[in-house]
This record gives structure tokens, sequence and C-alpha cells, in this order.
């Protein structure tokens, strides 16, 4: 497999490596939106975030909560955005899933989740939505 982040979890690519466990991987993301923004990913290949075991991504994400807190210390941020873009209509440009932690300082010009897309119908149907998610 010639998947970016399985190879830079081998160790043939080089990464600024800050956290390593038995199941989880995390490393500077090398284009980051800020200061300290952290890249967490398995280190068993899964394309998409809907394809995973339900505990392999609870170890994922209970690793994320423990990079987000040293991560936001280590840059006195102020807060953090966490994300994960799940498939490439998303925004997925890595086919390996992994969560993005950036750091969030006040006066940054970011937005919050909602500035990503923008559809000024999608809360016309809530009544409708609800009751096609519902899980019984």
């Amino acid at each position: 497999m010639d998947c970016l982040f399985c190879n830079i979890i081998k160790g043939n690519i080089p990464s600024y490596k800050v956290y390593e466990d038995e199941m989880t991987y995390a490393f500077l993301d090398i284009n980051p939106c800020s200061k300290g923004h952290t890249v967490v990913t398995l280190k068993k290949h899964y394309e998409n975030f809907t394809d995973m075991p339900a505990e392999e991504a609870g170890a994922l994400f209970a690793t994320v909560k423990v990079i987000a807190k040293m991560v936001e210390e280590a840059v006195s941020a102020d807060g953090s955005n966490i994300g994960l873009n799940n498939k490439p209509v998303a925004g997925q440009t890595i086919p390996h899933v992994h969560v993005h932690i950036i750091p969030r300082f006040k006066g940054d010009n970011g937005g919050s989740m909602h500035s990503i897309v923008a559809d000024p119908k999608a809360a016309d149907d809530l009544e409708e939505m609800a009751e096609l998610l519902v899980m019984e």
C-alpha cells in the first residue's frame, strides 16, 4: 500500500511525532493552520471513518482528547477545533482516517465548524430529518 500516513507511521517518511501508542500516532501537520496544528491517526489503515469498528474509533478519539489538551497547553491556546474530513467531498485529501487538532487563539479570524458549509435550506425539514435518523 502506498498510503502517505502508513509510510509516516512506518518511519519511511519523516514526521514531527508528538505521541505514539499501540494503536495511534500523532504528529505535527506540515501545512499547519495554526501553531501546534496536530494530526492524530490510527496505525491501522482505514480510508473512511464510517468504515471503522467502533472500538477503534474510540481508541482514536481517546488519543485525540489527550493530545488536544497537551497541544492547547503547549501553545497557550484559548481553545481548539477538532475535526475529521470523511471522504473527498468533505475535504479528505489523504485516504487514511485522521483527526486534526487546530489550536485557536483570540483574534485569529477563524470560524466555527458552521463556517465550513452554508446551506440556507438545511433547517427546512428538521422534523423529517430527525425521523429519518432516529435510532430505535
